[in-house]
């Protein structure tokens, strides 16, 4: 094939091209919801484009929705009237209505400029705020509604509503979400009779359970079966961050404990493991780090309370239950909304252990362990490794001859 090209293209008989093809998909619905089709026919049956001075065209409102085999805006009284008003006797709108697909692929243009009566949006704030930098959607999205986005994004560009400088492209990065089974490990559907309703879990756990548990199911594009059993533990987990928060604060007002005045070691490993999994999408050992760090109540230490700590791991856990982290940033004092505080830093200096406890292997095999500074290096560990009665037995006068060592974890020898 290659060479057949080659000799086409040194020729001039032809070049290579690359031919788009593009699903074909219905445009208009027999049903109410979606945007009207402005479209209007006069008494002969030909079709007009409504007026620009008439758009937007609205949904009328009295609508029967009982099927009838034709669209229920068919049944509206004041559609048919307001056609005739605005276009004469014997003139009517088109009253089927677009895909939700026709909307959807472009929503996001308006979002940058939802209050323009005159265009969909300023050009300028679309140079501003284009391309959308991260678009997440169901896998199926990757072949249909991101096909067709990308479609009215090109098609827009060309007719100079969307400027070249935002680019080709609409998005910057897509990533898929894995679906929730039901707990049989199937696909949820009415059939099966596994379907979970949102509405009932938030009714009996609350809205924060229910984000916190989804987002700690596993890894965000892993396809994960739901637990009512296990949805439970993380509500108990919401109940004990509330309870731990309320205890200090009571703690602080009766003078039983002080404040402290620094941050602890811990708070500053867990904004960072936090604040990176957020950016990978990695929201369930995010989440994992939250749990760690209130089961430690590491923002209590004997008679203090590191009130700032405190603050730092509500902050961290309110994107994932922010109902109950505004409650408790209110019960610590704060006036301002926490959705506008701005997200905790962390002290590079501060995200070690000052004492690491390491392993220590010869030949494989487990001999003991060795508690040193976090920075140690291997000739530090080995020092300590021999000055270790347990350990130093196993090596006795024998030849080390090669050293595996890694940092903070493991030391294994082998000796001959």
């Amino acid at each position: 094939r290659e060479d057949i090209i080659a000799h086409f293209e040194q020729t001039g008989l032809g070049r290579r091209a690359v031919n788009y093809k593009i699903r074909d998909w219905l445009i208009s619905r027999q049903r109410y919801w979606g945007a009207p089709i402005p479209i209007v026919y006069d008494p002969a049956g030909n079709p007009h484009p409504v007026k620009e001075e008439h758009l937007p065209l609205l949904l009328p409102t009295d609508v029967d929705y009982l099927p009838k085999g034709t669209s229920p805006i068919g049944s509206s009284q004041e559609y048919a009237e307001r056609a005739e008003q605005l276009y004469g006797k014997g003139w009517h709108f088109e009253v089927d209505t677009m895909d939700t697909f026709v909307c959807s692929s472009w929503y996001y243009l308006r979002y940058c400029d939802p209050h323009n009566e005159k265009a969909f949006a300023s050009k300028e704030l679309l140079k501003q705020w284009l391309p959308v930098d991260l678009y997440v959607g169901g896998a199926e999205h990757a072949v249909l509604h991101l096909l067709y986005a990308r479609f009215f994004h090109k098609a827009l560009q060309d007719f100079g509503e969307i400027p070249k400088e935002v680019g080709p492209e609409p998005f910057h990065a897509l990533r898929n979400q894995g679906m929730i089974l039901g707990e049989d490990h199937q696909k949820m559907s009415k059939s099966r009779g596994n379907v979970i309703n949102p509405d009932d879990i938030v009714n009996q756990y609350g809205a924060d359970t229910l984000r916190l548990y989804e987002m700690f199911l596993g890894p965000f594009e892993d396809v994960k079966p739901w637990s009512t059993e296990s949805i439970k533990g993380v509500k108990k987990f919401l109940d004990r961050v509330r309870t731990a928060v309320v205890a200090a604060e009571n703690d602080i007002a009766t003078g039983k404990r002080t404040l402290a005045n620094g941050t602890s070691r811990l708070i500053h490993k867990t904004v960072k493991k936090v604040t990176e999994d957020i950016e990978g999408f990695h929201f369930n050992t995010a989440i994992s780090a939250l749990m760690i760090y209130f089961n430690e109540k590491d923002f209590m230490s004997g008679n203090t309370v590191d009130r700032e700590a405190l603050k730092k791991s509500v902050l961290l856990l309110a994107p994932f239950a922010p109902f109950l982290c505004e409650e408790l940033w209110e019960i610590m004092g704060e006036t301002e909304q926490l959705a506008t505080a701005p997200w905790p830093t962390y002290d590079a200096a501060h995200i070690h252990d000052e004492i690491v406890t390491i392993a220590v292997q010869v030949n494989g095999k487990t001999r003991g362990t060795v508690s040193v500074p976090a920075d140690a290096t291997q000739d530090d560990v080995q020092t300590v490794a021999n000055a270790d009665a347990k350990i130093s037995k196993h090596i006795g006068g024998r030849t080390i001859t090669k050293a595996i060592f890694v940092p903070g974890r493991i030391l294994n020898l082998i000796v001959k």
